[in-house]
């Protein structure tokens, strides 16, 4: 079974990359190089426990195929063709909406994007700035962006995303339009109307993409999650308070939780009847 012929199975069976790996007792870390391309030519036992594991029907395992949490905000009704439906959309679609509309697109689903809020703003150059004082200070070469940037997370016509703020390592990923593949580091400042999409969807995409490092703010539970693969594939939950490194930069890289946590402070109750 090659690469693709795994890859369009996986797709058609709904399966994460998590899932993929419980399943077929294949460590995730080597699954993300498989799937991202980094390992051209897996061992024969590793191919032959995921063609198993794709194959199989999956009796009596726990796996599910529920879609129910893919869709967190509203679909678009006007600009977008109403002969589709959810899941049928394409890059085509995405094009040919208005460039002051800002969507995203993941697995063929449309989501809407409403205008940042001041604070996400405040929270998204505090973060960017850190990184760029950083890499800039030991002369790196990767690049940090902040949104809106297009990455074809996948590769493919049925996924768009734009991170909050991402770092890239491989400057061979970079297009005239924006990024082909997946960014070293990613970062969403989550919201009530995104919560869903950040903690699911696109952790589960990050992950399934070769992702290294995902972090999520989450203003409104005043709370930083972190998803790192390097040595660990547990999640770790900090209070906005102290400073947390990046794995990516084995934590010499430090962003100052204190001072996110005072931007959302300063602004949280305003605007409030």
């Amino acid at each position: 079974m090659t690469l693709e012929e795994m890859k369009r199975i996986k797709q058609e069976r709904g399966f994460s990359l998590a899932q993929l790996s419980g399943y077929s007792g294949v460590p995730l870390g080597t699954l993300q190089k498989i799937f991202s391309g980094e390992t051209e030519h897996p061992r024969y036992a590793t191919k032959q426990a995921l063609e198993k594991a794709l194959l199989d029907k999956g009796e009596g395992s726990t796996f599910t195929n529920d879609n129910s949490c893919m869709v967190s905000e509203p679909q678009l009704q006007y600009e977008v063709p109403r002969t589709k439906k959810q899941g049928e959309y394409t890059l085509e679609d995405y094009y040919a909406l208005p460039e002051d509309r800002r969507v995203e697109l993941i697995d063929g689903m449309v989501y809407d994007m409403s205008a940042p809020t001041f604070v996400h703003q405040r929270i998204l150059g505090e973060v960017y700035m850190s990184l760029r004082r950083y890499i800039d200070s030991k002369e790196g070469t990767c690049i940090p962006m902040i949104a809106p940037v297009d990455v074809r997370l996948d590769c493919d016509d049925r996924t768009m995303v734009q991170p909050d703020v991402l770092i890239l390592c491989d400057d061979s990923k970079i297009c005239k339009w924006g990024i082909m593949g997946a960014p070293d580091f990613c970062l969403e400042i989550t919201s009530e109307t995104t919560g869903r999409k950040d903690y699911v969807k696109k952790l589960q995409k990050y992950t399934d993409a070769g992702v290294k490092e995902y972090w999520i703010i989450d203003p409104v539970r005043k709370a930083l999650l972190v998803y790192h693969w390097k040595d660990d594939y547990l999640p770790h939950m900090y209070p906005l308070q102290g400073k947390v490194g990046l794995a990516l930069y084995d934590d010499e890289l430090q962003i100052d939780l204190d001072k996110i946590a005072a931007l959302v402070q300063d602004y949280s109750d305003r605007g409030k009847e």
